[in-house]
């Protein structure tokens, strides 16, 4: 079926629109055209988008989806419907928090047969290393294997609280890199140095604070920075290409900026919660705003600002991690409660929000985080991230000027809670096409359209 999409308006530059008719076939753009430039072909389907705001599909390059595994937080079908109402026709789920990790082709294996029918987005997949794979003689073998599987980007922890995916020593890291370099294919590194946090912790826990503030305080921002000053200089002693995720803090941005000025092949990403909450913020929500990285001050976020304005920060994506609402969030303990939050739904309405609509940044902008960056960054702007013929037909019909209030009981995912309680926004997602195929539509009455579980696809790093 060739469809062709009229009555609408794309990005051009800075902030200006255009509008245009867009042909879809077989799955992908076909022609972009000028309106009214041509007459209908016999066999095509109309599509009236009633002068609505299209963008190119997000690409969330940072959720963790929990299949299988840990499914009572999320699993991949309410995960990806989460994502298509929000505007994200691909996502990249992380390789730690699933069972077993994916951390060699076995694993990899197992994760696309479970969630493979329950996608109604596409998704990529990142491969890791753990210090618990690395116990095993083979695993220059096992992560190579897991690259030529297609695996999106491979990460690895400098901390981690998790028994099933270790963190690396510094000398493990420099390994991991060297190899990784070889294989060509970028390190995603959760940043924050194990022996700062640990003593912290260690401090608070013994005099009995338990309070949001003690958590802030063993995870300052020296934390951060001093794992990524270890970071680049493993960069710098392999060639490997480094990726900081989940960035957190103005004072770690200078350092990756000054590496990148050195042309050290060196990118960071942020998230919505560390350019909206503080740690005031923290103080006031507790545990409901609990994540690792924690929210810094007011200075690092208009830091953080600055950055992804700028580029010194590649794009935005939003670290998914739900928890079990209310029980895991409620334990009694700011120690103990589990730190993450969900997020897919709500990242392109923030951003459009509080980044577009500000004037922080330009509509050109916007796109560029949210779509295009991620896209060159995963190894897949040859096909995703972007209108344009022989592209996916991946994309968001947005309604520009709609108001309305943020409800966590109203979103998609498993567990519907969000710091972004009784927001104000401006900007909605009303439908969302995935190679063409509509996979999410909220319709002018009030009620949802979703394609069926298994609509997704998942797309391998480089494949056309």
């Amino acid at each position: 079926m060739r469809t062709r999409f009229v009555n609408l308006r794309i990005p051009s530059e800075a902030d200006d629109t255009r509008w245009v008719e867009l042909v879809v076939e077989d799955g992908r753009f076909d022609e972009i055209l000028s309106t009214d430039s041509a007459t209908a072909a016999g066999n095509e389907q109309w599509v009236d988008l009633g002068g609505a705001l299209v963008l190119p599909g997000v690409i969330d390059g940072h959720v963790h989806f929990n299949d299988p595994g840990f499914t009572h937080r999320e699993d991949f079908a309410s995960g990806t419907a989460a994502a298509a109402a929000g505007g994200v026709t691909c996502v990249v789920d992380m390789p730690c928090t699933s069972l077993p990790p994916v951390t060699d082709v076995e694993a990899l294996q197992n994760k696309l047969e479970v969630i493979g029918p329950k996608a109604h987005v596409d998704y990529m997949l990142w491969g890791g290393v753990s210090g618990n794979s690395m116990t095993d003689t083979g695993w220059r073998r096992k992560l190579s294997d897991l690259v030529d599987s297609g695996v999106a980007a491979i990460k690895i922890y400098m901390l981690s609280g998790m028994d099933t995916f270790r963190d690396l020593i510094s000398t493990e890291i420099h390994q991991v890199l060297a190899e990784t370099k070889r294989l060509g294919i970028p390190v995603g590194i959760h940043a924050e140095d194990r022996n700062i946090v640990d003593q912290l912790t260690r401090r608070a826990r013994d005099r009995g604070d338990d309070s949001p503030a003690a958590y802030a305080a063993s995870r300052p921002p020296a934390a951060e920075s001093s794992a990524v000053n270890i970071a680049v200089e493993a960069c710098r002693a392999t060639g490997a290409r480094i990726h900081i995720v989940h960035l957190a803090s103005g004072e770690t941005l200078d350092i990756v900026s000054a590496a990148r000025f050195e042309n050290l092949p060196v990118s960071a990403e942020t998230c919505p919660q560390y350019l909206a909450f503080t740690a005031e913020d923290l103080e006031r929500l507790g545990s409901l705003l609990k994540t690792a990285p924690v929210v810094k001050d007011a200075p690092d976020r208009e830091r953080l600002w600055q950055g992804l304005v700028s580029g010194e920060l590649s794009f935005i994506a939003t670290d998914h991690a739900a928890a079990k609402w209310p029980d895991e969030k409620q334990t009694g303990s700011i120690w103990t409660d589990y730190g993450g939050v969900p997020g897919v739904e709500l990242m392109l309405p923030y951003i459009y929000t509080e980044g577009y609509r500000t004037g922080r940044m330009t509509l050109q902008r916007l796109v560029e985080v949210t779509s295009a960056e991620p896209a060159r960054f995963f190894g897949i702007d040859h096909r995703k991230g972007h209108l344009r013929p022989g592209y996916d037909a991946d994309f968001v019909v947005f309604d520009d000027s709609e108001q309305w209030t943020v409800s966590g009981g109203k979103l998609h995912n498993l567990n519907r809670y969000t710091p972004f309680e009784g927001r104000d926004w401006v900007g909605r997602v009303r439908a969302t096409y995935v190679r063409g195929i509509s996979v999410f539509e909220r319709r002018p009455e009030g009620s949802e359209f979703f394609a069926p579980a298994g609509t997704g696809r998942w797309v391998k790093r480089g494949v056309a």
